[in-house]
């Protein structure tokens, strides 16, 4: 419930100050003095648009701060410690605008997000504004209103938890689908490619073994004769040998060190190398004997290495890089064999995914035609009390299975209505009139006024188009929801003031230099005057307060 709304430098507001009861309140004052400015500081407070034209000129910032009391309100209070946001009994919402247009929030003196100033807002209070009736023409409110009606809130949260899963599915396999073509046609390539990879069967570095034989291979016989050739000048070459010549200075570096010990070295260095080249010569011998001329490995060494050479050309990579590439292939090649099976498969899941949708949008559409029947009747009863005494109400209720899926399920919601007897029901704005139009949405206000999470319902002028007998029952009707909560109601009607259980009065004062709006509480002799200004004008008559005071006795006695 709304405790207390402070407003400072908010559009014409300097300075307001409002302490809110249970009830029926009623918001009266002239023409033009500001009756909606509580409404809309409110509005600013739980989350509406802010500018910078709400500022009060000459000011630098408005500040509204809202005070709500939560400790019935399970709720409000449920989303409260969920945003870690919770205080024992109160829920103090406050919103700044600066002259710029820049804006704060802040919930129990926390700063956040305007996102969640909505949030709190939806649980706080409803806003009914002046032509809110004019909603109830469009398909989507009529559907939302008959789902308020008939407590549909897990039945539709099931179903857009269904349409959900539903949706991501179909739109994961409409991006298959949409690249089936291009992937169907790599996959073609690619299992080409991979089978003749496959074939060839190149093991990670076999091409660089297989290079090194190749080249071995294709100069064995010059390796042959050079090696022989070798051999002969180092170790047994007739004519003379590296071999021979070494050992012939030895012999006579021995003689010659016998004069000069300084050439000992040097005899030492010459015999470890004619060590080595003895040795060199017996491992070349060794080698050239080992060598082998098998020609049809020769074939298949030459064979397998232009194989690998043409395969790397086709693959445009290095032969080097032949193996490498073949496993980027063979793993792409099955990514689109599992994206083929996923298809299917997804195919499978997207069809037991719609399945489902359907069974939670049919048990929501079986609900919504049950209560159809029931909230036409109660629409009937109400509007009956308001001077539509001949009127008949009929909620159409159509189930397309066939449709595309929705977030709100499978029906279209169409709420038809005669004011005449003997003419056909029809669409609302086919058969209405203005004034009809608002004691309807007026009716289904009231009849959904229980089923609103928030305790809160603000009225602004939902009473434009009637009077008289209708403006009373109006009045009553508003009444029996303050009763069970608290109502609040701007009207320049009489009787429906006459009804409140409390009433304001908003002026406005102005001077050469300002404007500003006021709101006070009236009291029992306060409230008759503002009653027979409102019957008879500014000329307050003796019959004029005569009336108002019969009228305000009949409202407190009802």
């Amino acid at each position: 419930m709304l405790c207390h709304l402070s407003v400072r430098q908010f559009a014409v507001v300097k300075s307001l100050d409002i302490d809110f009861v249970a009830g029926m309140t009623a918001i009266t004052g002239e023409t033009g003095a500001g009756k909606s400015i509580a409404i809309d500081a409110l509005g600013l407070c739980l989350g509406a648009r802010a500018d910078s034209a709400m500022v009060r000129p000459g000011a630098d910032k408005a500040e509204i701060t809202a005070t709500f009391s939560v400790e019935t309100n399970r709720a409000a209070m449920a989303w409260l410690s969920e945003h870690e946001l919770d205080s024992d009994t109160d829920c103090i919402v406050r919103r700044t605008v600066s002259a710029e247009g820049r804006s704060k929030a802040y919930i129990n003196g926390t700063p956040v997000p305007v996102a969640q100033l909505k949030g709190i807002g939806a649980l706080l209070l409803c806003i009914h504004g002046q032509h809110a009736h004019h909603q109830l023409l469009k398909p989507t409110y009529q559907r939302d209103t008959l789902d308020a009606f008939a407590d549909n809130l897990k039945l539709r949260s099931a179903v857009k938890l269904a349409f959900k899963q539903w949706q991501q599915l179909h739109q994961q396999y409409l991006q298959l689908k949409d690249t089936q073509q291009q992937r169907e046609a790599r996959r073609q390539l690619l299992a080409y490619q991979v089978s003749e990879l496959d074939e060839f069967g190149m093991t990670e570095f076999e091409f660089t073994e297989l290079e090194a034989e190749f080249k071995r291979l294709s100069n064995s016989q010059a390796l042959l004769e050079e090696s022989q050739r070798c051999v002969y000048e180092l170790y047994t070459g007739d004519e003379g040998n590296a071999l021979s010549l070494i050992e012939a200075s030895i012999e006579r570096l021995c003689k010659l060190q016998e004069s000069d010990p300084q050439l000992t070295p040097i005899s030492q260095m010459l015999n470890e190398a004619s060590i080595q080249v003895s040795e060199a010569a017996t491992e070349l011998r060794d080698y050239y004997e080992r060598l082998e001329f098998d020609p049809m490995r020769i074939r298949q060494v030459e064979d397998r290495y232009a194989q690998a050479m043409e395969l790397s050309r086709k693959h445009q990579v290095q032969p080097e890089q032949l193996y490498e590439h073949h496993q980027q292939l063979a793993t792409e090649f099955a990514q689109l064999e599992k994206d083929q099976h996923s298809l299917d498969e997804m195919d499978q899941r997207l069809a037991m995914a719609e399945s489902d949708y359907q069974q939670a949008a049919l048990q929501l559409s079986n609900s919504r035609k049950k209560a159809a029947k029931s909230l036409g009747k109660e629409i009937e009863l109400r509007i009956r009390r308001m001077n539509m005494d001949k009127a008949k109400v009929s909620i159409n209720v159509e189930a397309d299975a066939t449709s595309s899926p929705s977030a709100s399920g499978i029906d279209s919601v169409d709420f038809t209505v005669s004011t005449n007897p003997g003419l056909p029901l029809d669409s609302l704005d086919k058969v209405l009139s203005g004034g009809e139009l608002s004691r309807i949405g007026l009716a289904i206000q009231v009849i959904n006024a229980k089923h609103l999470a928030a305790p809160t319902l603000i009225f602004d002028e939902v009473d434009t188009g009637i009077s008289g007998s209708t403006a009373s029952m109006v009045g009553q009707l508003l009444r029996e929801i303050g009763a069970h909560g608290q109502v609040m109601c701007v009207t320049h009607l009489p009787q429906v003031a006459a009804a409140a259980h409390q009433q304001m009065y908003v002026t406005k004062l102005s001077s050469k230099q300002t404007t500003e709006t006021q709101i006070k509480s009236l009291n029992n002799e306060e409230r008759i005057r503002e009653l027979a200004r409102l019957l008879a004008g500014d000329s307050l008559t003796e019959s004029a307060l005569a009336n108002a005071r019969e009228l305000l006795g009949q409202s407190l006695a009802a």
